[in-house]
């Protein structure tokens, strides 16, 4: 970066300018409060009006600039909330969209995101963990080195010299010596570090879906000019999102959503984040368990946010092929409604001053005319009915099991998934049934999959991603589903 980089920067960041602004000092505490200290990514545009307004009565005088607002003297706090809203939606301090129901939901942007991250940074901590990063730096180091070497005889002595070393340990265990574990200091700095890294990783996926945005509204645009076909605006949208995934930000974060949704990625953070727990509670180790137990549902939480952009992509293709008829029809409607306006003002007139005098005679040409036809109409082709069959029952033990398929209560599933949501916040079918195992077999499973269309704002489908179901109470019998994913 050169100085003039800085300068640019300083003056045109969207980050410095809301920094700037001088209704910062309560604006910012208030979001900060909202979304992070409460740990809520989404917030209905009513609920949100409402925490505004609370905030705004607890004001004293000259405590804000109503300039920056547009907000006239006199108005109650609810107008002024909504005006407040809407300004900062503008300067992209918030993010606003509209859900499957139709309500209005707002969200951190990407830019607010960083100016929270920088502004925790900024304040002094009494420990500073120096030993734990450099040891990440290091083992970092390691790691490009032994994934980057071409040489098999170099790589092979990597590899055992890490067994010899793993040896080593195995060894002095056997003889009963007490291993090298982490001090209590070592493990808080390393739990503060793990932490810090969680919201910067939350804070980057608003970044990436961005990204995603940014190729809607380069569609759209393209779409907007004349010159443009339909053929070269899909075969852009379709150029632009195989760049997008074929980045080193896409790759990074397919594969690490790829391991996320994974079921042994799944069940080891579970297995890791419980005796981490464990490990604080034995030891009495100040930490932020909350965080530590949910950050695995953030997570999902925030990477579905990027599918669902990869989704509205899909969406704005779809009209794109089918936009440009509509877009004539609606048109021609427009044309049309204006010229009856205009018969309809001129119809009480007597004379009015318009039309065209022709001396000579014009041939009028009906598209729509009906011709004269003098061929005699063809005869209904007669329709054979086919013969009733005679009823038997080929195989009376099929049809038996058929008809005795279980009585499955939508109501008592749903309950499972509320109990289950209770104790966290995003979790997937196989993590319902793990708590409230199956009791009807594959009829109950199914049964989970009514909620996509019944409740399609908290029930959705990961992409192409699947989970093996065990449907027995042995666990020996599995059935292969989509990835079903129920937030509360």
């Amino acid at each position: 970066m050169r100085s003039e980089d800085i300068a640019y920067t300083l003056n045109t960041h969207p980050a410095f300018q809301m920094v700037r602004l001088q209704n910062a000092r309560w604006v910012l505490p208030l979001l900060y409060k909202v979304f992070k200290e409460d740990n809520r990514f989404l917030v209905e545009e009513r609920a949100l009006i409402q925490l505004v307004a609370e905030t705004l009565s607890s004001h004293t005088e000259g405590t804000e600039n109503l300039e920056e607002a547009n907000i006239t003297f006199g108005e109650n706090e609810e107008a002024r909330s909504r005006k407040y809203i809407l300004n900062w939606v503008q300067k992209r301090i918030l993010q606003d969209f509209t859900d499957a129901e139709g309500a209005v939901q707002y969200q951190l942007s990407a830019n607010t995101e960083r100016v929270f991250q920088w502004l925790t940074g900024l304040q002094n901590r009494q420990h500073v963990g120096t030993e734990s990063r450099f040891k990440l730096l290091f083992n970092s180091l390691r790691d490009i080195v032994e994934h980057t070497e071409d040489d098999v005889r170099k790589r092979l002595q990597m590899l055992k010299d890490k067994r010899a070393e793993i040896d080593k340990e195995i060894k002095a265990i056997e003889l009963g010596i007490a291993p090298d574990s982490y001090s209590n200091a070592q493990v808080q700095e390393r739990l503060e570090l793990f932490t810090r890294l969680c919201y910067e990783l939350i804070g980057d996926f608003r970044e990436v879906e961005d990204n995603f945005k940014q190729i809607h509204r380069s569609i759209v645009e393209h779409h907007t000019r004349t010159e443009q076909h339909k053929g070269a605006i899909v075969g852009y949208a379709f150029e632009a999102y195989d760049t997008l995934r074929n980045s080193s930000q896409g790759k990074s974060f397919y594969a690490f959503w790829d391991f996320l949704i994974s079921r042994a990625g799944q069940e080891e953070w579970k297995e890791l984040t419980s005796q981490l727990l464990e490990l604080v509670q034995e030891r009495d180790i100040t930490a932020d368990e909350a965080f530590i137990h949910d950050v695995k549902s953030m997570l999902l939480q925030q990477g579905r946010t990027v599918y669902d952009a990869n989704d509205k992509m899909a969406e704005k293709l779809s009209r794109i092929i089918s936009e440009k008829e509509i877009a004539r029809h609606r048109r021609l409607r427009r044309q049309i409604s204006a010229i009856k306006e205009m018969a309809f003002d001129l119809m009480d007139r007597p004379d009015v001053p318009c039309g065209i005098t022709i001396e000579e005679g014009v041939e009028i040409k009906m598209i729509m005319d009906r011709k004269l036809q003098m061929a005699p109409k063809k005869a209904p082709a007669t329709v054979l009915q086919p013969i009733a069959a005679a009823e038997q029952i080929a195989d009376p033990e099929r049809l038996s099991r058929a008809l005795s398929t279980p009585f499955i209560d939508k109501k008592i599933l749903w309950s499972k998934v509320e109990h289950a949501l209770h104790k966290q916040k995003v979790a997937s079918l196989r993590e319902i049934l793990e708590m409230n195992p199956p009791e009807h077999g594959l009829a109950e499973v199914v049964g989970y999959f009514r909620f996509l269309r019944e409740f399609p704002n908290k029930v959705s489908v990961v992409s192409t991603a699947t989970e093996l179901i065990p449907i027995n109470s042995d666990q020996t019998k599995f059935v292969e589903v989509p990835y079903l994913l129920f937030n509360s």
